[in-house]
């Protein structure tokens, strides 16, 4: 006889309290940050560089900037774009965002002027807050190509500091700056005259639940990066999905991450906070391991979220590993392959147990599934679906048979947190989401497998997977056996075409090496005799058909701006 968990076996694996399926009310992400925002006033919601802003303040500014949307003319649904790093102004500007009820499109400050224009366009972007640096190196060449933007807000990056910090950071030429022109047709107004001109009245606008909250775009790997729509019912329903399985307590945690704003998961964490009335570290730039450490000895956060490669970029920081982690209750990874090795390296200095490997897309809020907190973790494993959730692996050719556990195939999902679809493309949308039984499932692009306790294993993405003379070979695979050899810092498999055998890959290893390895301590550096000895060990420890039979040593595997190995750029 069958039972309502017949298909989630992972059910059994959930710690104490957590349901299979939770209510989630009819609530708006708006209704979530303004209980959150009224909760703790006089509480921190953030710090940035020495300097804090209370909830109380930030309640006040960002019903400025809500002021000043609506009075310049935008209406619930406009789109509001934010061209920031990590800094007070970007979130002062999402919370008024929706409290005018308006849809905000995060934009990499890193974007080229060609990619800036895409997103404005696409999205439909009517007001942009961006700095005055990427004002004149990116906004100012395409004036006449962004018809649709009609207001532009222009910010310092030193804006907040610390005068003490401004003052030093202008003598020393420090902090990047850009000349303000005018722009045709546009109104060019900065940030800091609508926090003086603007009341702060909290505007009258109806937000629903099925109304778009966010425009996030893809990363663009395989084209053109599109606009994932996500409703206010998605934020809300991954946020208590998130909030239930990690016990969250209002008022009472300092988190820390080096995920930009503009990428959904470092968006979505300092969402998650705001809600919580949670302080929050800003981290303008993740590559500053010292400015980290130091955060994490003045504020001591309790939750962390990473990329892999910052949390090892930490552990080579000597000062890390002098730092109390005694406060800190979990290390959220996510984003890319976390290795083995690594992870109990890493906790061997934060403590045991703490490291979360969770597993999630743009296109689903973000988060699909996570290791639990207290019950059992698995090593490798980015857990299991959240309540509410539901996860299949299915045949990669095909897209129908469900794979038994074990078997690699394709991950597909439903959950109250999927995309309404792209933005503007629905045949990509009935692509993306195809109905099995009845419903429509997210065909993710990514092949994963499950074992028998419903733990999921990521095994690659589609595109990533390389064909050798028939074999399918799974590139975090090989990259997980390279990351046990001594000498490999950083590496990436990526397939080159075989000219010897049409429709064929070879296997390429990219590798950074250690210190160590770059400098051994007699004799000089012998490239050829060090890609022989990692040849060898492939060959000991891996399928003949998928050892590397170009190896290439790089100085810094390019990484993206969120801290993913960049495939597209070594390809």
């Amino acid at each position: 006889m069958m039972t309502i968990y017949d298909d989630r076996p992972w059910v059994k694996a959930y710690d104490p309290g957590i349901p299979p399926d939770i209510d989630i009310p009819a609530k708006t992400y708006t209704d979530a940050l303004l209980k959150g925002i009224a909760a703790f006033p006089d509480r921190a919601a953030m710090h940035f560089m020495g300097s804090a802003i209370s909830y109380r303040q930030l309640d006040e500014m960002s019903c400025r900037f809500a002021a000043f949307l609506t009075a310049s003319g935008l209406k619930p649904g406009d789109v509001v774009g934010l061209s920031l790093p990590n800094i007070p102004q970007f979130l002062i500007a999402l919370c008024g965002t929706m409290r005018a009820g308006c849809t905000a499109t995060g934009v990499s400050p890193l974007l080229t002027p060609k990619e800036l224009s895409h997103q404005i366009n696409d999205s439909g972007c009517r007001v942009l807050v961006t700095l005055d640096a990427i004002f004149e190196r990116v906004l100012a060449k395409i004036e006449n190509q962004v018809p649709a933007l009609t207001h532009v807000v222009v910010t310092r990056i030193g804006d907040y500091l610390p005068v003490v910090k401004r003052i030093l950071g202008k003598l020393l030429k420090k902090l990047p700056t850009g000349t303000v022109t005018p722009l045709a047709g546009k109104t060019i107004m900065s940030f800091k005259e609508i926090m003086v001109r603007y009341p702060p009245d909290t505007p009258q606008v109806t937000v629903m639940p099925e109304n778009i909250c966010l425009i996030q775009y893809t990363g663009g790997t395989t084209g053109l990066p599109k606009g994932v729509e996500l409703t206010h019912h998605n934020i809300f329903s991954n946020l208590t999905q998130v909030k239930k399985w990690t016990d969250f307590q209002m008022g009472r945690d300092v988190l820390c991450s080096g995920f930009p704003f503009f990428h959904l998961a470092g968006l979505m964490f300092g969402m998650t906070a705001l809600t919580m009335a949670s302080s929050q570290c800003l981290i303008p730039d993740p590559r500053n391991t010292r400015h980290i450490c130091k955060e994490i000895r003045t504020y001591a956060p309790s939750i962390y979220a990473n990329v892999p490669t910052l949390y090892q970029m930490l552990m080579d920081d000597p000062e890390f590993k002098k730092l109390d982690f005694r406060p800190a209750k979990i290390f959220v990874s996510g984003a890319a392959p976390f290795a083995v090795d690594s992870i109990r390296a890493f906790e061997s200095v934060v403590g045991a147990g703490k490291v979360v490997e969770v597993y999630g897309m743009t296109e689903t809020s973000p988060l699909i599934t996570g290791n639990p907190l207290e019950g059992k973790k698995k090593i490798g494993s980015v857990g299991i679906p959240l309540s509410n959730t539901r996860v299949r692996i299915v045949d990669v050719e095909t897209g129908n048979e469900i794979m038994p556990a074990g078997e690699p195939g394709e991950l597909i999902v439903r959950g109250p947190q999927v995309m309404k679809g792209y933005h503007n493309k629905p045949e990509e949308t009935d692509y993306a989401m195809r109905e099995h039984d009845g419903h429509r499932w997210l065909h993710t692009g990514d092949v994963a497998r499950m074992d028998e306790d419903g733990y999921f294993y990521i095994v690659d993405r589609s595109k990533d997977m390389l064909n050798v003379g028939g074999f399918k070979v799974f590139s975090r695979e090989v990259e997980e056996t390279l990351y046990q050899h001594e000498a490999v810092e950083f590496c990436a498999i990526i397939g080159q075409p075989d000219p010897k055998r049409p429709g064929s890959e070879i296997v390429k290893a990219v590798i950074q090496l250690t210190p160590a390895a770059q400098k051994p301590n007699a004799g000089k550096f012998d490239a050829e005799a060090l890609k022989s000895h990692i040849t060898e060990y492939c060959r000991e420890n891996m399928a003949p058909y998928k050892v590397p039979k170009i190896i290439e040593f790089i100085d810094a595997i390019p990484l993206t701006a969120v801290g993913k190995v960049d495939k597209k750029a070594l390809r």
